[in-house]
This record gives structure tokens, C-alpha cells and sequence, in this order.
């Protein structure tokens, strides 16, 4: 018998979400790339939100992608305009704006579905003059954020959205360094790996780790390119994996 959600999602309007431009950041960069069968949930996007603030997100829907276009579409439009509303502003607390997108990103997230569906996310907004980053990690893979001191990860501040009408995250803030480089990835690369489905056979973020280590830093899209890269040349001998995803903000000056 099909899923009463699944035939939900099938259900949903069959339009995609508009394709991320990435903004101009003053002594910043920020890009992405995709590999793999490009079939599952991974959605990125990014808009300047004020001119000093840019706001960024990676999200892993669950399902596949042609059950969840409707879906994305609509937590597009609302991470596109909520975000401007929150965080157009000279004076605010961002760490409670961020934490206020991200409790309507869930709900729109479960109207939209009619229903519980997992959607782990790492959304930050960017602030050029200060150089520092506000975020929250959704139960998403942890981000890596590389300076001269090593790597560190922004680990999970909450639950995945989707779950929960009133789940709420917390929201930190942490400093980008000059040459500094932050960098996300989806669950598609720390998984892909050999066809055996054992966890010891996978990629694993240990390696993204060390493929991030020697990843070039004078551009965004060279870094997320080398993670790719070194994900793909490592399963090589599995079948294609599913979506690979990698989103990197540098920090130029």
C-alpha cells in the first residue's frame, strides 16, 4: 500500500524552485556545486537580504526530487521573502531572526506536505562588515568551518525541519578569519561510497575533512569542486550516487 504522505507529495504542484544566483560579497565569495544523479532533495539558495547581510542555505528534503518540487517551491518563497522581512534591517538581534525563519521554514515545510517530513537544513546569514556568521544546523550534516587554527564543526543546533510544528533551534554566532572557509555539504557526499551500504565503506566526513585540508582557498567554487572531486574519484568503483552537494563561503579580506 503507497504512503497516504507520499501520494501527498505526488500530489504537490510540479514547480520547480527558481535556481540560486549567488551575490556579490564584499571580501567574500560564495558558490556551489552539484554531482551525481541530481534525483534526491538537495536545494541550495542564497540573496543579499540587506546591504550588509547575505543569507545562505543548504537543505536535504527527503524523497526524491520530482515528488518534492512543489515543496521546495514553496520553502523558496518563503526563505526568500520572510528572510528580507527579518533581516533587512540595520538593528537586530540575529540570532532571534534567524531562529524565527527557521520556525516558519518548519511550518511551511509541514503545511505544505500535509504531514510529517523530514528536512534536515543548515541555513547562516553572512554579515560583511563584521565578518561573522549566524546559523542554524537542522539536523544537517555538520558544516566545516576551516581557519588557521584547524577545522571545527558547527554541529546540529536542533531538531530537522519538518518534524515538529514548534520546534525551535538555537542560533550562534561564530567569526570567518580572513581566508577562512566554511563549508557544507549534503548527506549524498558523506555517505557515497561502495555498494556494500556498510558505514565504514562510505566516504565519511573525516575525509571531507582532510579533502578540505588540501582544498585550495582562493575561490569558493575551487574548494566545493575538489570536495566533489575527491568524493567521486573515492566511489568510483560504487554505482552513481545520489545527489552530491557542496555549498562553501570564503572569506577573501
Amino acid at each position: 500500500m503507497r504512503s497516504p504522505f507520499r501520494q501527498r507529495a505526488q500530489e504537490s504542484p510540479a514547480i520547480e524552485p527558481l535556481p540560486a544566483v549567488f551575490p556579490k560579497i564584499q571580501g567574500a565569495e560564495l558558490a556551489a556545486a552539484v554531482a551525481g544523479q541530481r534525483i534526491a532533495g538537495d536545494f541550495y539558495d542564497s540573496l543579499r537580504v540587506s546591504p550588509e547581510r547575505v543569507l545562505f542555505g543548504l537543505l536535504d528534503l527527503a524523497g526524491r526530487r520530482e515528488q518534492n518540487r512543489g515543496i521546495l517551491s514553496a520553502s523558496q518563497q518563503t526563505f526568500r521573502s520572510l528572510g528580507v522581512e527579518l533581516f533587512s534591517k540595520t538593528d537586530i538581534n540575529e540570532s532571534d531572526a534567524m531562529t524565527e525563519l527557521s520556525l516558519h521554514l518548519n511550518r511551511k515545510l509541514i503545511d505544505a506536505y500535509q504531514g510529517v517530513h523530514s528536512c534536515p537544513a543548515f541555513i547562516a546569514c553572512y554579515h560583511e562588515k563584521f565578518g561573522t556568521l549566524c546559523y542554524t544546523n537542522a539536523g544537517h550534516t555538520p558544516a566545516l568551518l576551516r581557519d588557521r587554527n584547524g577545522i571545527v564543526e558547527l554541529s546540529s543546533t536542533g531538531l530537522p525541519l519538518g518534524l515538529f510544528s514548534h520546534a525551535t533551534l538555537d542560533a550562534p554566532i561564530v567569526g570567518v578569519e580572513k581566508s577562512a572557509v566554511l563549508l557544507i555539504v549534503s548527506r549524498g557526499v558523506v555517505e557515497c561510497g561502495t555498494d556494500s551500504h556498510d558505514p565504514a565503506d562510505e566516504f565519511g566526513l573525516e575525509r571531507v575533512k582532510e579533502a578540505l585540508q588540501q582544498a585550495p582557498l582562493d575561490h569558493a567554487q575551487a574548494v566545493c569542486n575538489t570536495i566533489l572531486d575527491t568524493a567521486g574519484k573515492f566511489s568510483a568503483a560504487a554505482s552513481l550516487c545520489d545527489d552530491l552537494t557542496a555549498l562553501a563561503l570564503v572569506r577573501t579580506s
